[in-house]
């Protein structure tokens, strides 16, 4: 394909499908790997002082040291939801626009959040892996249950987008909402969902099921330690799919291990792909890859949206999910 040299030139950091980039056809130099899943960060450094918008995503950092080295760059089109892997304070003194893809990423990753917390909750994952093993699993009537769901509580930090959709499938399985947030929502949403506001001291002591989906900042760091999970009831299971860390891994794992709570469902890490060894070892908690999103159907989805917050940016014919 030939390029205009007034086109704007678009650097992709992850080898992500053509399907989901056809509103850039045409329009816009792209360059993304073709050999390889990703750009490493040297590489990335060698190209971006040519490139006016850069694509990353949750595991790329898009740092000072990046930022000026683009001295082109206008715009960073985040790859995801989350932008804690973006300077943004830093963007924002250079003039940079970050957006990112809310829309694309709420159902999949609220679904996956219910799943955890049925598999965390009915045990689904320790009975899978139990039945494989020679000892097995006990069919006794009442050895090794798990919890119920229905008619039980659930507590919500962090009633955006993401926990409203959660909000809807647990209400619809029979499951009482509590929420804290940083600001109380309008009371025809709380109707919605028939969900009650609580501050988080006594959410985490009233839930038996407790989501967090807060978005990540600086004031959200280990905003879940001991002193919270020591709030918690014994019979408490505990699921994170917003970023690992907003927890202290070790207080959790401590938890777990020490039964003061019952469960928990992770598919975020605080040093992602890396995970706690002490989590691995042991059976009562479910764990993922950073999956909620991982069907190619929403992947794809989130390039759509992606690549529509670029052209919205330079052309105007649709909306922008700015961040700064």
């Amino acid at each position: 394909m030939l390029y205009s040299e007034n086109m704007k030139k678009i650097l992709i950091a992850y080898r992500l499908k053509p399907e989901g980039l056809k509103e850039l056809e045409g329009k816009y130099d792209v360059t993304l790997p073709v050999d390889k899943s990703y750009f490493t960060k040297e590489e990335v450094m060698g190209l971006i002082p040519d490139y006016e918008v850069f694509v990353p995503n949750f595991g790329f950092y898009t740092d000072k040291e990046m930022m000026d080295r683009a001295v082109k760059l206008e715009l960073i089109s985040n790859y995801g939801v989350g932008f804690n892997n973006i300077d943004v304070d830093y963007a924002t003194k250079k003039g940079i626009v970050v957006t990112n893809t809310p829309d694309s990423t709420r159902e999949p990753t609220a679904e996956f959040t219910f799943a955890l917390l049925m598999a965390a909750g009915r045990r689904i994952g320790y009975y899978d892996r139990k039945l494989r093993t020679p000892e097995g699993v006990s069919w006794g009537m009442y050895a090794e249950s798990s919890l119920p769901v229905y008619g039980k509580i659930l507590g919500i930090i962090g009633m955006g987008r993401i926990g409203q959709s959660l909000a809807r499938r647990a209400e619809a399985s029979g499951m009482e909402i509590i929420y804290h947030n940083r600001h109380r929502l309008d009371e025809t949403i709380e109707q919605r969902y028939k969900a009650r506001y609580m501050s988080q001291e006594a959410l985490l002591t009233a839930a038996d099921y407790i989501s967090l989906n807060a978005p990540y900042t600086s004031q959200t760091h280990h905003m879940i330690g001991e002193r919270q999970f020591n709030m918690m009831k014994p019979t408490a299971v505990f699921i994170n799919t917003a970023r690992g860390s907003m927890v202290d891994e070790k207080a959790l794992a401590k938890a777990l291990k020490e039964n003061r709570i019952w469960a928990a469902g992770l598919d975020v890490f605080e040093n992602e792909p890396h995970i706690l060894p002490e989590l691995l070892e042991l059976d009562n908690v479910v764990l993922a890859p950073h999956a909620a999103t991982k069907t190619i159907e929403d992947r794809i989805k989130m390039s759509v949206e992606m690549t529509r917050n670029i052209v919205g940016f330079y052309e105007g014919t649709c909306s922008v999910s700015r961040v700064n």
